[in-house]
């Protein structure tokens, strides 16, 4: 993916929302109010979602594409334009159309991402004008993945994933796989067996501290087919869950040797290979 420039001609755009892997994620406390306090390593992928976006001049925020089991007010999109609404008493609307190929329920981000690239773009598109670090403070009353898309870099991330620092690692080629399954994050951060206590790291340790998914035993014991792609996985490279699932990943230094082994997956799968992704391509939208 590469940056985008701004058309303000254009009467509608068709814009990335790129998915994100966590390279570790360590679960190291709990506030009062019940949200985990976490660690992770954030880094986005050349692959994911698109997003169509036409404005409007009424006020009214329309989806034009349907999201089975998911109702128009619910939808992240929705929620992003109005929250942006909301916050600038902007009298602009839009039409808002997502062509998925994240799946949902794969810790891949997806919906946050999906969001991420509307406030972003519609904060342009409407000539809102609101600097970054205010459009990560309305991303995160969506979700607390949505800050990330809009640091829109690879990022150490602490808090509730909303404490972001730029974390440099290396290139890498990604086999992706998607077990047939979608994991319903809360009920993995409600399991009682959940580590929640893990020793805190500094970020400069990241690349000699020897790291983990927190949630992927938790996982792995509910969902057998996360087990499976884990395993086999695992046999190729250092395979690993994203966020809380249920989506498997390990990384290769080169394209090539992605595909080798991403061909060799059991007849049936869904599986790809994405390369890391350095930047945002709408990073240069932001004020």
């Amino acid at each position: 993916m590469h940056p985008i420039a701004f058309d303000p001609s254009a009467a509608e755009v068709r814009l990335p929302a790129p998915a994100k892997i966590n390279l570790f994620l360590h679960i190291v406390g709990r506030r009062p109010d019940g949200y985990h306090l976490l660690q992770t390593a954030f880094r986005l992928l050349d692959w994911g979602d698109e997003i169509h976006l036409r404005p409007r001049s009424d006020g009214r925020i329309l989806r034009t594409t349907d999201v089975p089991g998911v109702a128009a007010e619910a939808d992240l999109v929705v929620r992003a334009a109005r929250a942006l609404q909301q916050a600038t008493g902007t009298r602009m609307g839009a039409e808002i159309g997502v062509r998925k190929r994240i799946p949902m329920g794969g810790g891949l981000g997806g919906g946050s991402s999906d969001a991420a690239t509307v406030l972003i773009a519609l904060n342009r598109m409407w000539a809102c004008e609101l600097p970054g670090k205010r459009l990560q403070e309305i991303g995160l009353a969506l979700g607390a993945d949505v800050p990330f898309f809009i640091f829109g870099e690879t990022a150490f991330a602490e808090g509730v994933g909303e404490a972001l620092q730029p974390l440099s690692v290396p290139p890498a080629w990604y086999v992706m796989v998607a077990p047939d399954v979608a994991v319903p994050t809360a009920e993995i951060f409600s399991a009682e067996e959940l580590t929640r206590d893990t020793e805190p790291i500094i970020m400069r340790a990241f690349a000699t501290h020897a790291t983990r998914n927190d949630m992927q035993a938790t996982v792995c014991k509910r969902f057998p087919e996360v087990a499976e792609a884990l395993v086999w996985l695992s046999q190729h490279g250092a395979a690993r869950m994203s966020g809380s699932g249920a989506c498997i990943f390990a990384p290769f230094d080169s394209k090539e040797e992605a595909d080798q082994v991403a061909t060799a997956a059991p007849q049936g799968w869904k599986v790809w290979v994405a390369a890391g992704l350095d930047r945002h391509p709408l990073k240069g939208w932001l004020v």
